[in-house]
């Protein structure tokens, strides 16, 4: 059982294909404008976060993917079982977060992306197998770089955004 916050995002989207390739039961919080959206991308649960707090909605789980930190990565050690795994995509975290995941046998870890063979020979090997799938919000010039950045700050783009070079 994973949960993964921001379903619908740049990340998100694509660890809901990836976790499902894997065998997983997928949670994804999203809005509910993108609900059909993570849905098609395999999660087995979406859950509203604007109107649902995730900690009454789920229990037990293995796994939290959170893109987000901050209160939703404290708060997701309330939803993991005793020995399971909040891997986190921004650094953050304090002394008692720590002993709180210490006291449960949570392992916290910062996710660092490093390019690997194996890592990207099994991503081209699920996308070869049509089991992941990205998606392109907008694409934008590279002179709108910061038109780009602008919209990916907003927190509410789906899929990814991409910088064309010409």
């Amino acid at each position: 059982r994973v949960l993964i916050h921001a379903a619908a995002g740049g990340v998100g989207h694509l660890a809901v294909q990836i976790a499902k390739s894997l065998g997983a039961y997928v949670i994804g919080t999203a809005s509910a404008a993108k609900h059909d959206f993570v849905r098609g991308l395999g999660a087995d649960e979406v859950i509203d976060y604007r109107t649902v707090d995730f900690g009454d909605a789920v229990s037990d789980v293995d796994m939290v993917l959170d893109p987000l930190s901050g209160e939703t990565r404290a708060r997701s050690l309330d939803v993991l079982r005793p020995g399971g795994t909040l891997v986190s995509l921004l650094p953050g975290g304090d002394p008692a977060e720590a002993a709180k995941a210490a006291a449960r046998e949570i392992r916290v870890e910062n996710l660092l992306v490093e390019a690997d063979h194996a890592g990207m020979t099994a991503i081209a090997d699920l996308i070869r197998a049509g089991e992941l799938r990205a998606h392109v919000e907008a694409s934008f010039p590279l002179a709108e770089a910061a038109k780009a950045h602008a919209l990916g700050e907003t927190g509410r783009t789906t899929g990814k955004l991409v910088l064309v070079v010409s």
